[in-house]
Order: structure tokens, then C-alpha cells, then sequence
């Protein structure tokens, strides 16, 4: 039967229902146990012949004569349900089986009892629809098979597979991980704006708002960092933010517009004392959440529980590329990135042609957890330049089968290094690069009044993807897809 005529049929149904003054919506359920809590005190239940109530959504209606299954589901569990003629009456079970339908939610009123199958059961004495639903479930009419589908309707996914609902259990484990183990060293957990006039903290292309009130455009933030360190000016020395942050690039296995992100900074501590701070929380972290420091990931195993070695950018570089960054002029690298196809532009500093390359053929040989670490200055414009050499910086990046799961520095606290970092930026923006940094003059200014020693890490919700390997769009609730209809 097409759709709109199931549509039509169930609509009759919930207008049959009021006529016999019964509303298919009630706004009140006296439901006392879920069904999980039925399951998990059955014995007890079915000894003492406790009446009970509780409800759930129809996944199965089956007639036998003067007996109808149900098979019954909530949030976490499922039972089966059984009408029965000479409990509720001929009358109500041929009412009730005419009017219920698959995807409707009910309220039961009744004991528990284990059927000849050794099925565990409810024997209902009362039945309250408490929702009609006026749309089948996806199998009764055309599947839930697209990935469009699945994501654009996220609803109907976890309604049909118990696989998605649990992924997403699993990220609430993810999240809190993080805040148990931060706050374990004493970090604290704070929020700062959303909306910024000037968005800062990373190399990426911003979304644009109007703020009517102040008539001023505003951008949302491309990340957390830069109010971030203005609190570690303001004094205090341990922060952290788990927040959405909003970049207007691509969409693609690993990289979302839409995201949250965790950024930590932390006074009187650099980038050697961070790494060894962030392979204990991410060992920790993947542990909790899947139970094991192995890994899958794109068919292979992720062995997180090792010592992770340090790999030196300049030295992979040189390695895969046969360039040497430290003499290596941008015409070198325009001409490598036209030799390896990836299609290169004029107005391409050397910081970008240098990423764009990175990201072609040296970090795809990066595959168990390593620290990727002394990246050129010209690619961390925030990170803070070694005394001795001020084109390498102190700075690392989470590395393991080729993605970048987190990103940590002994951040800069010179003003004026700063300014001229931001003003650098600025020439390429210029010329054309909508990813690179602007100019923001007061946080320079917050600087001048002083900013200790400080680490910062960042990391998002690609690390929980990666280690469920799954598409981080499909590890989100409502990504944006490409078409709404």
C-alpha cells in the first residue's frame, strides 16, 4: 500500500478513537517501571504478582485467535505483551487490534508471567494508547537504507537500528571522560562566547552572522583558544571548554562545519609536560570508552597502549619529500605540490603549500599513536618558536593512521612576536587565503599585561570517531546534509 494511504488509514483510526472518546494523545502516562526495570526484576515481579505499569512503542502485533503479541520497546528495553480475550474482554481485544498499529506508543496495566516458550511476558489487564502514530516505521514501506536517509532522518535511524542509539551512548561516555580526567587535575570548565567579532585560534575559513542589537557582523568562533588564554591572563590557571565551534570548509570522512571541540590550557606547564599528560588521558579516555587500549580502524588495529615515539616535522618532510624545510624556498614547494597533482594556487604562502604537501604524503605514514612535533613557524602561527631557533616551534599534533586527533603547544605569550605572527597572516588573507588568520588587537593587548609559561591541547569529536571508526558525520545527531527535502 502506498505511503499516503497507510498515512490516510491511520489518520481514520485516531478520528475512530476520538469518536469512542479516546484520545490518541493524552498528555499524562502513569507508567512506574520501564521495561528494562520489568526484565531486570522479573523473578521478583512474577512471585509476588505485582501489578505493574509501564509502556513502550509496538515493533510487532501478532493475532492468534483470542490472543494478540505485541512485542513492546523503550529507551533500553523490550518485552512482549499479551492481550488476551479473557482478561480485558472480546470486545476491547478486537477494538484494540483494529486500531493499534506498529510504531504506536501504549501504556499497560498487568502482571508478568513466562509463556510455554519460556517467553518472559505481560498479561495485560488494561491497555492506554498514549501516541498514535500516523506514519509507518521505515521497513513496513520502503526500508532505511540510504545514508542521506539515515542522517538527514536521524529520528527513524535510532528508532530501527539499536546499533546507532548505542554509538551514541558511547559518546556521552566519550565526553565525560574527558571532563572526569580534567577535573581530576583540577581544570576547570568554563564557556565563553559563541559569537566573535573577530574569530581567531586557527587557520579556517568563518561562518557570518548580524548581531541586530549592536548592528555589527559577527562571525562564529573557528575555536575556543583565544578567549581561552585571555582567562589564563585573567589569572586563572588551569581551563577547559567541550563547546561548538563552526568552520565553513568542506565536508568530507573526517572534517564536520558544525562540531564540538575540547581546548585545555594550562599555566606553568609546556609541550614536553603536556604530551606526556595527553597520552595518559587518550589511553584513558579510549579505554573507558571501548573497554580495550586495541582499536579497529579501517580494518586494521590501533594499538594505543605503547609509549608513543616523537616524530620531528622537518625530518619527515625531508623523508617523504626530499625537501628540506630549512632551505627549501616557496618556489620549491609550489613546484612540489604541481608535481604531486594537487593543484596548487599562486597567492599559496609557505605555510600552506608546506600543509597542503604535509597532508599529501607525510601524514598518511603516520599509523600507530605517535607525537608528530616541531612544526615549521610558518604552519603555528600561535605555538610558541624555540629561543634557539625561531622557525621551529614547540608544538605537536596527535598522529595515528594518518589523522590528526589532537593539536598541543607551549603557547606564545610574546605580544609583540604575536603581532607580527597576526600580521603575517593578515599579507596572506590579503592575497587571497580566506583561512588565514586577522589581526586581533586585543588579545595582543591582553598579552602585554602578561601571560605565564602556558601548554594548550585541543581535540574534537573526530577522536571519538576514529576510535568507532565510523564517519564523523555519522557520529553526530543532525548533520547537515546535502539534500532536506
Amino acid at each position: 500500500m502506498p505511503l499516503e494511504d497507510l498515512r490516510q488509514t491511520r489518520i481514520a483510526k485516531a478520528a475512530d478513537l476520538r469518536k469512542n472518546n479516546i484520545d490518541p494523545y493524552p498528555a499524562v502516562s502513569h507508567r512506574q517501571f520501564d521495561l528494562s526495570q520489568v526484565v531486570k526484576q522479573f523473578d521478583e515481579l512474577e512471585k509476588t504478582a505485582q501489578i505493574i505499569i509501564t509502556a513502550g512503542r509496538i515493533f510487532s502485533i501478532r493475532p492468534h485467535g483470542k490472543l494478540v503479541f505485541i512485542d513492546l520497546k523503550d529507551e533500553k528495553g523490550e518485552l512482549q505483551l499479551l492481550l488476551k480475550a479473557d482478561e480485558i474482554g472480546e470486545e476491547k481485544l478486537k477494538f484494540w487490534l483494529e486500531h493499534l498499529d506498529i510504531g504506536d506508543y501504549v501504556e499497560i496495566e498487568g502482571t508478568v508471567f513466562v509463556t510455554k516458550a519460556g517467553e518472559k511476558t505481560i498479561l495485560a489487564k488494561t491497555v492506554t494508547l498514549l501516541t498514535k502514530a500516523i506514519r509507518p516505521l521505515p521497513t513496513q514501506w520502503y526500508g532505511l537504507k540510504d545514508i542521506e536517509t539515515l542522517l538527514r532522518k536521524r529520528y527513524l535511524d535510532l528508532i530501527m537500528n539499536k546499533e546507532t542509539k548505542e554509538l551514541f551512548y558511547k559518546k556521552t561516555i566519550f565526553w565525560d571522560a574527558i571532563r572526569e580526567f580534567l577535573k581530576k587535575y583540577n581544570f576547570l570548565e568554563v564557556e565563553t562566547p559563541v559569537l566573535e567579532s573577530i574569530p581567531g585560534g586557527a587557520d579556517a575559513e568563518p561562518f557570518i552572522t548580524h548581531y541586530n542589537a549592536l548592528d555589527k557582523d559577527f562571525y562564529l568562533r573557528i575555536s575556543l583558544e583565544l578567549a581561552l588564554k585571555r582567562l589564563i591572563v585573567g589569572g586563572f590557571e588551569r581551563v577547559f571548554e567541550i563547546g561548538r565551534v563552526f568552520r565553513n570548509e568542506g565536508i568530507d570522512a573526517q572534517h564536520l562545519q558544525d562540531y564540538t571541540q575540547m581546548e585545555f590550557y594550562w599555566s606553568y606547564a609546556d609541550y614536553n609536560k603536556l604530551m606526556t599528560f595527553i597520552e595518559e588521558m587518550y589511553k584513558f579516555v579510549v579505554e573507558r570508552v571501548m573497554g580495550s587500549l586495541v582499536t579497529k580502524y579501517n580494518g586494521g588495529d590501533i594499538d594505543w597502549s605503547k609509549p608513543w615515539p616523537k616524530i620531528d616535522y622537518y625530518e619527515l618532510f625531508k623523508e617523504k619529500t626530499g625537501l628540506d624545510l630549512k632551505i627549501a624556498t616557496v618556489e620549491d614547494l609550489y613546484n612540489k605540490a604541481k608535481e604531486l597533482k594537487l593543484d596548487p594556487t599562486p597567492n599559496l604562502g609557505k605555510g600552506r603549500l608546506m600543509d597542503v604537501i604535509y597532508k599529501k604524503v607525510c601524514r598518511p605514514a603516520l599509523v600507530q599513536p605517535c607525537f608528530l612535533v616541531n612544526h615549521p613557524i610558518e604552519v603555528s602561527p600561535l605555538a610558541k618558536s624555540f629561543f634557539e631557533d625561531h622557525n621551529r616551534t614547540q608544538r605537536f599534533q596527535v598522529l595515528v593512521a594518518g589523522s590528526e586527533l589532537g593539536n598541543g603547544f607551549s603557547e606564545l605569550n610574546d605580544p609583540l612576536d604575536q603581532k607580527a605572527r597576526f600580521e603575517e597572516q593578515m599579507k596572506l588573507r590579503e592575497s587571497g587565503d580566506k583561512e588565514a588568520q586577522m589581526i586581533d588587537e586585543d588579545f595582543v593587548e591582553a598579552l602585554e599585561y602578561g601571560m605565564p609559561p602556558t601548554a594548550g591541547f585541543g581535540l574534537s569529536e573526530r577522536f571519538f570517531s576514529f576510535i568507532v571508526d565510523r564517519p564523523v558525520r555519522e557520529t553526530v545527531f543532525f548533520p547537515a546534509t546535502k539534500n532536506n527535502e
